[in-house]
């Protein structure tokens, strides 16, 4: 009964009619043995809308640390003693060869991420121009994660060449206050909406493992759907010393697919991106990802954690069958076996733009 019943569902999303609050919770509400079947919906539908070609991303923290907001999994808050010390800056140079570096290894986008609540005018103009020296490349999509925004700061981001703006709204509106209280989620909602009246593509997604119940994640996954975001970045907790997550539990790694899949039945047209925290919650079942609906992954180090090498998921691509997708057009074929990027690699193949975990500046 359960197996025709996802089924049905997939249908019904295919057919172009989005599925139901109460659908979605049925669908949360599955366990083993129905996993698989909710997987193979996930596929289908992801197959359908997205064929067989994936995406990867990469991103480098341009700015590192000293962060005014207290958000309660990041190891770059002042007000936790964490890992992170001091202010790091990485040079425009470093910036853009580790955008160079990112579209060798297959990276279709590039993002600039930047510590603290949001930028400053001067900050918007110097990363701005950092942002158009890449744009002008033409190798990789020009991104940025700079935090909160106003109107006219995202049109100026735009002016200069950004063309997607990464602002997770992490949890659900209810739980977000036990995470983060420097700011609201309404100021994060602005964000989107500057971004979307300013013709900038949006990514925006969740941190799961948080304490956050299958309430929450619907909640946060019908948000994202009413606001019509382009990507869907699903992280999953690292736990950071110091910070109060600091003992947080991992999920079963069949927990996570099922986020994913889940996700793939709410929104089915939306680039739904494995973020941080893969290799911890979903150990041997990383390739999983896109048997449970994924299209996307971010490929390296994260800000201030490394990834896995990135030949490893250019490899679990290619034995999965799957294309990796590059910028423009197309399928792209990227990054032979010795292509290893400083800003993509793991921790040998980051040495010349090294996590900035320890330096200081002031």
């Amino acid at each position: 009964m359960f197996p025709q019943q996802i089924a049905a569902l997939a249908d019904q999303v295919i057919a172009g009619e989005p599925i139901r609050r109460s659908q979605a919770e049925w669908l949360a509400g599955l366990e083993q043995p129905w996993l698989h079947d909710l997987f193979r919906g996930a596929t289908r539908i992801r197959e359908h809308f997205v064929g067989s070609a994936v995406r990867c991303c990469s991103i480098v923290s341009a700015k590192t640390g000293r962060c005014s907001e207290d958000c309660g999994f990041c190891s770059q808050s002042a007000h936790f003693k964490t890992h992170v010390r001091g202010l790091t800056i990485l040079d425009p140079d470093q910036v853009v060869q580790a955008a160079m570096e990112a579209a060798a290894s297959g990276a279709d986008s590039f993002g600039i991420v930047n510590s603290g609540y949001g930028p400053t005018d001067q900050e918007i103009d110097h990363w701005g121009r950092v942002a158009q020296r890449i744009r002008e490349k033409g190798l990789t999509r020009t991104c940025a994660s700079m935090g909160i925004l106003d109107g006219d700061q995202a049109r100026r981001l735009a002016r200069f060449g950004v063309q997607r703006y990464n602002h997770n709204l992490q949890t659900s509106r209810r739980h977000f206050p036990n995470i983060i209280k420097t700011h609201s989620y309404d100021e994060r909602l602005g964000t989107l909406r500057h971004l979307k009246a300013a013709g900038v593509s949006v990514c925006s997604g969740a941190l799961f493992g948080m304490g956050e119940t299958w309430t929450d994640r619907l909640d946060l996954a019908f948000e994202l759907r009413d606001l019509d975001v382009d990507v869907v970045p699903i992280n999953f907790l690292i736990p950071i010393d110091g910070t109060p997550l600091e003992g947080s539990d991992p999920l079963e790694p069949m927990e996570c697919l099922k986020i994913i899949a889940v996700y793939r039945f709410c929104l089915p047209r939306q680039e739904i991106k494995i973020a941080g925290g893969r290799e911890r919650n979903l150990r041997d079942l990383q390739s999983w990802i896109f048997y449970a609906g994924a299209d996307s992954f971010l490929i390296g180090n994260y800000l201030t954690t490394y990834g896995r090498p990135a030949e490893e998921d250019r490899q679990m691509v290619r034995d999965l069958g799957l294309v990796l997708e590059g910028y423009g057009d197309g399928a792209a074929t990227v990054g032979g076996p010795q292509a290893h990027s400083a800003t993509t690699g793991h921790r040998a193949a980051a040495r010349r733009i090294p996590l900035p975990v320890v330096a200081a500046v002031g």
